[in-house]
């Protein structure tokens, strides 16, 4: 069991923090609307609602939230954050889902972990699925992958047991210079949306053959 601190009342938190309690983990809700975050919390049964600008509560901490406000939320935590494991879930797309809005050469995942404290580690996952699909689960007994990408062995070993107990399948793709094709990634499923699928109702997996 983990103990795990989702800051964001969006559907990718529900969705998370569901299959988090249902797994058997501690879930704690963040939010900056406190009625909303206890509003969340009820709806999903077991879990506890945070104070914004406390301690989390959770040794992996969830940044559901928009990629354009999840650097400036990690510093305003600062070293409260300080030996917590980060999953950064997010995709810093342009708005016309051509490209990244980060620097060049750079990820999304890597500005927030230059915004993190000392002792804090970043692990990209989570951010190839979309929410309704994390919340349903594995379909016809096909194995729902979650890439992920970190620097650091021990903080990829944490979240790949908690995304275990969620009944999916950790695929860990490397450092978290991988972080950049996890999101190209993303970029790609909005084409396949746009322009094949015509649906978000899927999701990318690996199929091992031998």
């Amino acid at each position: 069991m983990s103990s795990i601190s989702i800051i964001g009342l969006g559907n990718m938190a529900g969705a998370l923090a569901d299959r988090a309690l249902a797994g058997g983990n501690a879930v704690e809700i963040i939010g900056r609307d406190p009625a909303k975050a206890k509003e969340l919390a009820a709806a999903l049964g077991g879990a506890t609602v945070g104070t914004a600008d406390a301690t989390p509560a959770g040794d992996i901490v969830v940044l559901a939230v928009p990629y354009a406000s999840a650097a400036a939320v990690v510093s305003e935590y600062g070293d409260a954050l300080h030996d917590k494991v980060i999953i950064d879930l997010t995709n810093p797309v342009s708005s016309d889902f051509q490209g990244f809005v980060t620097p060049d050469g750079s990820s999304g995942a890597q500005e927030i972990a230059k915004a993190a404290p000392a002792g804090a580690h970043v692990v990209k996952a989570f951010n190839t699925l979309f929410s309704h699909v994390l919340a349903a689960g594995p379909a016809e007994g096909r194995p729902m992958d979650v890439f992920i990408a970190g620097d650091d062995a021990q903080a990829k070993t944490r979240v790949s047991a908690f995304i275990e107990s969620l009944g999916l399948r950790p695929m860990d793709t490397g450092q978290l210079a991988m972080a950049r094709p996890l999101e190209n990634v993303a970029l790609l499923q909005l084409g396949l949306v746009a322009h094949s699928v015509k649906h978000t109702n899927f999701f990318l997996g690996v199929s091992i053959l031998s």
